[in-house]
């Protein structure tokens, strides 16, 4: 049985998904948030989760969207950057690129300058002696 609708695939990463998408998504999953397994209540703000996300290789498509609450998307966000994080660091290793972030090396500092004279006074030789 084919699809009456074609899928919607965003043209960019960062399409603006829109509304006629998100009402198939939430209906498609019936209404409760993937991330939770709750019902979404009517006025509950919630967002069009990419259940692979993209930057660990989904895809901008209707096929990959969930309905999420927005405050369960957004943990969920955070280990997703998390997630790339740890992998960006494990390829680096792996072709000897070094991605800790040690202590900051400390030197010694400059030598302090002598005061600056000014144009409002003589200048005074080391060898003359004040009275």
């Amino acid at each position: 049985m084919s699809r009456a609708t074609p899928e919607w695939i965003g043209k960019t990463p960062d399409a603006k998904i829109p509304p006629r998408v998100r009402r198939r998504v939430f209906m498609a999953h019936g209404g409760i948030c993937h991330l939770a397994g709750r019902k979404i209540k009517p006025g509950e703000p919630w967002d069009c989760d990419h259940v692979i996300a993209l930057i660990n290789g989904g895809e901008h498509r209707e096929s990959n969207l969930a309905p999420a609450l927005r405050d369960k998307h957004r943990e969920k966000t955070a280990e997703d950057v998390a997630e790339k994080s740890r992998v960006y660091r494990k390829a680096a290793k792996n072709i000897g690129i070094d991605m800790r972030k040690g202590p900051k090396m400390r030197g010694g500092g400059f030598q302090r300058r002598p005061a600056q004279r000014s144009a409002s006074r003589p200048i005074e030789r080391r060898s003359e002696v004040r009275p």
